[in-house]
C-alpha cells in the first residue's frame, strides 16, 4: 500500500487558502443573494416618482448585499414591458422588479398581458404604501365630504370626477362613492396624474381620486382641497383629512402597495433570500425618512405568502368590481 507524504510547504499553502476563502466568506454581506451586480427593472420612465423610490430601495440593497444595483427602466403597455423582461430573464436573482402592486391586480382586468398576474410573478418584499385621496379644485364650493356629497346631489349629472386611468383604483373609488352615496358623477379618465391634476388646479374638472404621493405638494400649496382618504386608517401626511370608513363609507379603501416582484420560477430558497434583504433595505431609518418625505408611507413586513394572499384577494375584490360597473380600457 502506498503511503502519500506532503510536499513540504504545501500543507502551509493549503491552510492559507483555505483560511483566505473563510475570510472572504465573513466578509460577504450576510444578506448577499449573489456574488454579481443586480438589475432592478421599473416599469416607469426615469424621473418619475416610482423610478426615485426604486432608486432609493436600490441604493440600500446595494449596501446590504454588496453588489452594484442597477436600475433599469422599462415603461409602457400598462407595466407589461417590464414584467415581460423580468420573465425572459434567468429566474436566478440577477433580475428583479421593482413596482406596484397594480401593475399584477388592476392593468391586466382591462388589458390584455401575456403573463399571469397570480401564476408567473411573485411578490417577495413590500416596502412602501401609497393612500388614496379624494381631492377638488380650490374654488370647488363644499368645505367638507358631507357638503361635497349633497352639492353633488344638488347637480345631478353636472359634476364629473378624473381618475389617473380607466380601470384604476382612482376609477374604482368613484364608482363605489357614486353607488353609496346614491350619487351620479361622471368619469373622466386621463393618461396619468399630472395632466389630470393639471385640469383641476385650473377648474376645467372638480373633483378626482388621486394618489396622496402626487397631490401632496399641491395640497400643501393649497391649490386643491383634500376631503378623505380611502384607507383604513389617516394619512400620516393628511392627519386632518378623516378616513372614507370615518364618515360611513367603509367600503372605500384602496391603496397601492410598492415591492420587489421575481418570477415565479424561482427557487424557495433564493427567493426567501431575496425577500429578507429587501424587508431589511425597507426598515432601514434612512429609507423611512425619504419614504416619508416621498409622500409614502413605510409599509409592514409581510413574508413571500402573505403578499401572495394579499395580491390574490386585491385581484378578485377589483375583478368583482371591473365586472359590476362594466369598466373597460376601450
Amino acid at each position: 500500500m502506498k503511503t502519500w507524504r506532503a510536499i513540504p510547504g504545501t500543507r502551509r499553502s493549503m491552510m492559507q487558502i483555505l483560511a483566505a476563502g473563510l475570510m472572504g466568506l465573513a466578509l460577504q454581506p450576510a444578506l448577499a443573494w449573489t456574488d454579481k451586480p443586480v438589475r432592478i427593472l421599473v416599469p416607469a420612465p426615469a424621473g418619475g416618482t416610482m423610478d426615485v423610490l426604486a432608486r432609493v430601495l436600490a441604493a440600500e440593497l446595494a449596501a446590504g448585499i454588496g453588489q452594484p444595483v442597477v436600475v433599469d427602466n422599462k415603461p409602457g403597455a400598462g407595466g407589461s414591458i417590464a414584467v415581460n423582461t423580468l420573465l425572459a430573464a434567468p429566474a436566478d436573482g440577477q433580475t428583479i422588479m421593482v413596482s406596484a402592486n397594480n401593475v399584477l391586480t388592476e392593468i391586466p382586468l382591462v388589458m390584455k398581458t401575456a403573463f399571469d398576474p397570480l401564476k408567473d410573478v411573485r411578490a417577495v418584499g413590500m416596502f412602501a404604501r401609497a393612500d388614496l385621496v379624494l381631492v377638488s379644485a380650490p374654488n370647488f364650493p363644499a368645505p367638507d365630504l358631507k357638503a361635497l356629497i349633497a352639492y353633488v346631489k344638488a347637480n345631478p349629472g353636472k359634476v364629473d370626477f378624473a381618475s389617473y386611468s380607466t380601470g384604476t383604483v382612482s376609477q374604482y373609488a368613484g364608482m363605489i362613492l357614486n353607488r353609496r352615496a346614491g350619487l351620479d358623477m361622471q368619469h373622466v379618465p386621463f393618461a396619468g396624474s399630472p395632466p389630470a391634476l393639471a385640469q383641476l388646479m385650473g377648474g376645467q374638472i372638480p373633483l378626482m381620486f388621486d394618489g396622496v404621493v402626487s397631490s401632496l405638494p399641491y395640497i400643501h400649496a393649497g391649490k386643491i382641497k383634500p376631503y378623505a382618504v380611502a384607507s383604513k386608517k389617516r394619512s400620516v401626511h393628511l392627519p386632518q383629512v378623516p378616513t372614507f370608513g370615518e364618515r360611513g363609507y367603509p367600503e372605500l379603501d384602496f391603496s397601492n402597495w410598492f415591492s420587489v416582484l421575481v418570477s415565479a420560477k424561482m427557487s424557495p430558497a433564493l427567493l426567501d433570500r431575496i425577500s429578507s434583504a429587501v424587508l431589511k433595505a425597507g426598515a432601514a431609518p434612512k429609507v423611512h425618512a425619504r419614504l416619508l418625505e416621498l409622500g409614502f408611507e413605510p409599509a409592514e413586513a409581510l413574508s413571500p405568502a402573505q403578499l401572495e394572499e394579499s395580491l390574490r384577494l386585491d385581484f378578485e375584490r377589483n375583478a368583482a368590481i371591473v365586472k359590476a360597473f362594466d369598466i373597460r380600457l376601450n
